[in-house]
């Protein structure tokens, strides 16, 4: 690998600038913490992490209305989604923003993802047009996935509390989804109304960024690693990127593919995900499914019933939703922990399946809205717990040299059902309008889950009690 040689005048420019630089994170190193200042920061993260579920959420449990509205026609939804693909190229930008975190600071970071969140429900709010619209959802895929309220929790709880701290904030921000439902009934005389929703978290996370950059401070864990990096000598930190380099050269999305499929383990933990993938539009039309579920029970699917349904019944539903999916993430975690992973994943994947199967049916048959949507939140929060705990599998599947890259080879893999999914749901559902896609996903989602509960019980094995430094991958072949 050519080293850059770089003249003497740059080498003292980048030494001053390594110097200021220390003495600025020194200064804030040294600033004294003010009374109860855990106890407030653990009020601002909330608030963030609430604003951050709630704008990773709104769209999912607004989307029958934002479509029905945005494009007026009977595929609206299937329209939605696919303009939606359009989105994605932000996201894959905002996680090349991520790691600057780790050079310029949490703090930063934290004020800038939680005003660009709340900026873009606000951009939704006042927009008249599809096109402001979409500038405002394309926002929020950039700045939602960055988790910085996670890291500041990580960070700055003390040790023997870190997990707990983390339970009871998760379960506010889990929580605070409720708010959705409730501006719903407030705010929405008619479906047409959609918009009103958005303004609230928009502004409590405008006014939530600022105290965070008036009152938050700077980690410890991050100011003593930045510290420690501008303290050391030129080879020392010659030394770490060499290392690094090593690390990274020895990994690779191509030699994490072909080193998975070559051995058991790893190779059926893909094919699972891939399975997973299939069923993917349920777990992001489920509000439509139980919209149009409802309307059907109500004898049709005019913009009557529709509205009707979305004011009364959908309203109501989205009530329980979030508890539905907070009751499935829990049971992923204890059984996880006490029997395994494996049977975390199979556990998971059928309740993923059942819940699926009561919320549409239910919804379908007029079931009491609040039975319909604690079970549809219990699918989704199955659906997405599955995936979590099949990541896990992979990572503790993986040697050390190749474990970032098989976990990152899992999402192309997964991609794979992605396109099956999509192939399948679009041109069914654009001939047949959103009508269809309540019987596309159940056609989707149910085989592929089956087929990979299969393939959990019989291909894989846990892994639980597996020594992540010595671990090499060819134990299962």
């Amino acid at each position: 690998m050519k080293t850059k040689t770089l003249t003497p005048e740059k080498l003292q420019k980048q030494a001053a600038r390594r110097e200021k630089e220390l003495r600025y994170w020194q200064k804030q190193k040294n600033r004294p913490k003010r009374n109860m200042y855990f106890a407030y920061l653990v009020l601002i993260i909330a608030i963030v992490y609430g604003i951050d579920e709630v704008a990773s959420q709104i769209g999912m449990l607004m989307k029958t209305e934002i479509a029905a509205d945005l494009f007026q026609s009977e595929n609206s939804v299937t329209i939605l989604n696919l303009l939606q693909i359009l989105n994605v190229p932000f996201l894959l930008v905002g996680f090349l923003y991520r790691p600057l975190a780790d050079k310029w600071g949490r703090k930063t970071f934290l004020v800038i993802n939680t005003f660009g969140m709340s900026l873009s429900l606000f951009i939704i709010f006042v927009s008249n047009n599809v096109f402001l619209y979409f500038i405002g959802a394309a926002l929020i895929q950039f700045f939602v996935p960055h988790d910085m309220h996670v890291v500041y929790i990580m960070e700055s709880s003390p040790q023997k509390h870190r997990a707990k701290t983390y339970s009871i904030i998760k379960f506010f921000a889990n929580m605070t989804v409720m708010l959705i439902p409730i501006l719903r009934r407030t705010l929405m005389t008619s479906a047409s109304e959609w918009r009103k929703v958005y303004m609230i978290p928009a502004v409590v996370g405008l006014i939530v960024s600022f105290l965070a950059l008036l009152f938050a401070r700077e980690t410890d864990a991050f100011l003593d690693s930045r510290i420690k990096y501008l303290s050391m000598t030129d080879e020392e930190r010659a030394e770490i990127e060499a290392r690094k380099a090593a690390e990274n050269a020895q990994g690779g999305l191509i030699p994490a593919l072909k080193f998975a499929f070559k051995h058991k383990q790893l190779r059926w933990l893909y094919i699972t995900t891939a399975l997973t993938g299939i069923g993917f539009i349920g777990s992001i039309d489920y509000q439509t499914i139980m919209s149009y579920g409802f309307a059907g029970s109500m004898g049709g699917y005019t913009d009557e019933i529709l509205n009707s349904v979305s004011i009364n019944q959908v309203t109501e539903a989205l009530m329980l939703f979030p508890i539905g999916s907070a009751v499935a993430q829990v049971i992923m975690g204890f059984i996880s922990d006490a029997k395994g992973r494996k049977a975390a994943a199979i556990t998971t994947a059928a309740n993923c399946v059942i819940s699926f199967v009561i919320f549409t049916v239910g919804a379908s048959m007029d079931l009491s809205p609040a039975i319909v949507g604690f079970f549809c939140g219990a699918f989704v929060g199955s659906y997405y717990s599955t995936n979590d705990v099949l990541i896990m599998m992979v990572g503790e599947s993986s040697p050390t040299n190749l474990r970032s890259s098989a976990m990152s080879a899992q999402f192309i893999v997964g991609a794979i059902g992605y396109v099956i999914c999509y192939a399948v749901y679009t041109p069914i559902t654009m001939k047949f309008g959103n009508v269809a896609i309540a019987p596309v996903a159940f056609g989707l989602l149910v085989p592929a889950f089956i087929a990979a509960l299969v393939a959990l019980i019989k291909q894989t094995s846990d892994t639980r009690n597996v020594d992540m430094d010595t671990v090499t991958g060819t134990e299962w072949d």
